[in-house]
């Protein structure tokens, strides 16, 4: 006769011993679970929701890691600390901001856009139907088109700039003195010896007329011409030291009298004398590169494609010349963008 077992006396099925291969990847998993220092981007706490993945999950890695390093080495605030708590580490800034991307990309997007650059939008490719992700991709793509834009601009001025200095007269002394009599004024002109003002004035003469048919100068028409010209640099640079001196009013108050004297009096030597002239020269390339020549038709240069063949410079010194200025327009647009949000 067969024993009866009642339901309560089943026992509990036996679990089998998982495998030593399926106890190796639990445990794998456990390490992943934790965030090493090292981030993974393949791995994601399960406690955290956020919509799924691209297809080409590894290809989204590579893209999500070189964002998170771009905004690290911006400097931005990833995460509120109390007063005299540690800063975070660049593996802890990686971590927070790790968490962030995955726990809500949405918010990550308008919060990091400014650092972002249009090869980061495909990290959210997995939000792009929402209207909040294709208004801050729009952002981004717009502000690296202008960025871009602007760089080729500059580098046709500065391509037209070096045609200019090879030609020879746009860029010589008396032309930028014509220009900006003011600061050719404060950098070189009232430092000029009575010879090397007297030196000037025959040179202009010769700028300007070349020889006559006789062998002279160029006469009594260019004598005039020179005079009248001479005339309404001293009435322009009347002019401007007048304002200048206006805006200045409020600052003499409270500058020392003994200071302005002795900046009054102040006498550079020769090699001072060349420094103040190089940097003459340098606020002058700049004010050109910046479209601040009032009298140049700039027009003639943006966007000429005869400017864009940079052969006639030299690369390296190009973006030597621009790296400082990328980065304060860089800034610059960061605070714009804070400022309209």
């Amino acid at each position: 006769m067969p024993t009866l077992v009642m339901w309560g006396e089943i026992d509990d099925p036996v679990k089998p011993k998982p495998s030593p291969c399926e106890s190796k990847d639990r445990c794998e998993e456990a390490e992943e679970a934790e965030i090493p220092s090292q981030i993974c981007f393949q791995t994601r706490p399960r406690h955290e929701p956020s919509p799924a993945p691209p297809a080409n999950f590894q290809a989204e890695s590579r893209c999500v890691f070189a964002m998170i390093e771009g905004i690290v080495m911006s400097g931005s605030l990833v995460k509120s600390q109390q007063i005299g708590e540690a800063e975070l580490t660049v593996g802890e800034r990686k971590q927070e901001l790790l968490h962030q991307y995955r726990s809500r990309p949405l918010v990550f997007l308008e919060r990091y856009h400014a650092c972002l650059k249009p090869e980061h939008l495909p990290a959210f490719a997995h939000v792009c139907s929402d209207p909040r992700a294709q208004h801050y991709s729009q952002v981004v793509q717009t502000r690296a088109a202008g960025r871009t834009h602007r760089t080729k601009v500059r580098n046709q001025r500065y391509a037209a700039l070096r045609a200019l200095q090879k030609e020879g007269t746009y860029f010589s002394e008396e032309q930028m003195r014509i220009r900006e009599p003011l600061l050719y004024e404060q950098y070189i002109g009232q430092y000029l010896t009575d010879e090397e003002v007297l030196e000037r004035s025959q040179e202009a003469m010769l700028d300007g007329g070349g020889e006559a048919p006789g062998g002279g100068t160029g006469g009594l028409a260019q004598l005039l011409l020179n005079s009248y010209q001479e005339r309404l640099i001293q009435h322009r640079l009347q002019e401007e030291q007048e304002r200048e001196d206006g805006a200045e009013e409020e600052d003499e108050e409270e500058e020392d009298d003994e200071v302005r004297v002795q900046q009054k009096d102040w006498e550079p030597t020769q090699e001072e004398k060349a420094l103040l002239r190089e940097e003459f020269i340098s606020q002058m390339h700049q004010r050109f590169l910046d479209g601040k020549d009032k009298d140049f038709n700039y027009s003639e240069v943006d966007g000429n494609p005869d400017y864009d063949n940079l052969d006639i410079v030299s690369r390296d010194a190009e973006d030597r010349y621009f790296d400082e200025d990328d980065d304060e327009e860089e800034e610059d647009e960061m605070e714009e963008e804070n400022m309209t949000e």
